[in-house]
């Protein structure tokens, strides 16, 4: 008897490898975020893309707060064109991120999400600044 999971069958392996490790171009992970920031010397800048009020409520440390909504060049005019944006929101029901994303990608600006958001950071047992 085939399950609703095996009725579509699996791709082949070629085609998993590269759509599966395609997405670490897109997206990292709250653990190394975290590690990034443990070392001392993160080599991105982390914005969360909430509003400030949710921000001051409490935010990934270290992370900068530009709501999604006011990504404009104006805005990333001290950084070189080279920096790499970490974008998040509130978790996996808000698409904040991706919108910050968007608009990030459309400025020319090398952008990944981090998953999860402050849920998944907050799931992974790291704590928020406030």
């Amino acid at each position: 008897m085939t399950s609703a999971v095996s009725a579509v069958p699996a791709a082949p392996s070629d085609r998993a490898l590269a759509h599966f490790s395609s997405a670490f171009s897109y997206e990292t992970d709250c653990a190394d975020v975290h590690q990034a920031f443990a070392g001392g010397q993160p080599d991105f800048v982390l914005l969360d893309v909430r509003s400030p009020e949710l921000y001051a409520r409490g935010h990934v440390p270290g992370a900068l707060n530009l709501p999604q909504g006011k990504i404009v060049e104006a805005k990333l005019r001290e950084y070189p064109m080279d920096t790499l944006f970490v974008v998040y929101c509130a978790g996996p029901h808000c698409n904040g991120a991706h919108r910050g994303a968007e608009r990030l990608a459309r400025l020319g600006r090398p952008v990944k999400l981090m998953i999860g958001g402050v849920t998944g950071w907050l799931d992974e047992g790291y704590t928020l600044a406030t």
